[in-house]
């Protein structure tokens, strides 16, 4: 345990609780996961269903493709953890952007519930009636909100005290500074006739970290210009020329 009295407590309301841990179980997450850094609960939405078919959906009302979940059994499943700490978000291409920010806030949360849509989604009665928030991983469409939920509790679980070895690890990373993350060298300095850039060889701290830095803002002016404009509106840096 870290200095958090109690863990961090994430829960998550699926039809299918059966695929978590999954990834989440291994690595970082999983270590601190045993660790007792965090509390997961994978809860099925179908113990709420109110016929012995285990219902969860209907066909939406005003004719249309696919199935609804039914606010009767998603506002019973979210009343059976009421208690829990945190907010309850359910995972939404119409919501809120994941990004660093978010995952930020989450993290100094005590806890999280996500609510995972399956079929065509939520009735949006329950979600109003909850004042659920929605947030989105991106502009893509998943089957359901499982592998979502994984995605964003992977985030921000390393970000929790005590799960980085190293608290350094984080703050050199994509999105912490704004910027794309810089590129990674290892040993050996030669590989097939490619040889790593020489400032990383100087023990030149001091250079070393200018040059990261000049890295990173290279190749976000390039990959990502939504992020350079945000940046530069911040800062007066322009990237410097490369250093080999």
């Amino acid at each position: 345990m870290t200095a958090q009295s109690q863990p961090w407590t994430a829960t998550v309301l699926t039809l299918f609780p059966e695929v978590f841990p999954g990834p989440l179980g291994v690595s970082l997450a999983g270590k601190a996961l045993e660790r007792g850094i965090w509390h997961l609960d994978a809860l099925d939405i179908r113990a709420h269903a109110y016929d012995k078919h285990g219902s969860v959906d209907s066909p939406p009302l005003g004719g249309g493709a696919g199935m609804v979940m039914r606010p009767d059994v998603v506002d019973a499943a979210l009343a059976s953890v009421a208690d829990r700490p945190g907010p309850v978000v359910y995972l939404s291409p119409r919501g809120r952007v994941l990004d660093q920010s978010v995952v930020r806030e989450l993290a100094g949360e005590p806890g999280l519930t996500l609510l995972c849509g399956r079929y065509e989604g939520v009735d949006e009665r329950v979600l109003e009636a909850r004042n659920v928030a929605e947030l989105s991983v991106g502009d893509v469409v998943l089957s359901g909100g499982e592998v979502a939920a994984m995605l964003v509790l992977d985030a921000v679980v390393r970000l929790l005290p005590g799960v980085m070895g190293n608290a350094e690890s984080g703050a050199d990373e994509s999105f912490e500074s704004g910027l794309l993350e810089h590129p990674h060298y290892t040993r050996p300095a030669e590989w097939q006739g490619r040889r790593a850039p020489n400032v990383l060889l100087s023990g030149h701290h001091a250079r070393i970290r200018q040059w990261r830095r000049d890295q990173a803002e290279r190749i976000t002016k390039a990959r990502r210009p939504d992020l350079w404009a945000r940046y530069v509106g911040q800062t007066d840096h322009e990237p410097e020329d490369d250093e080999r």
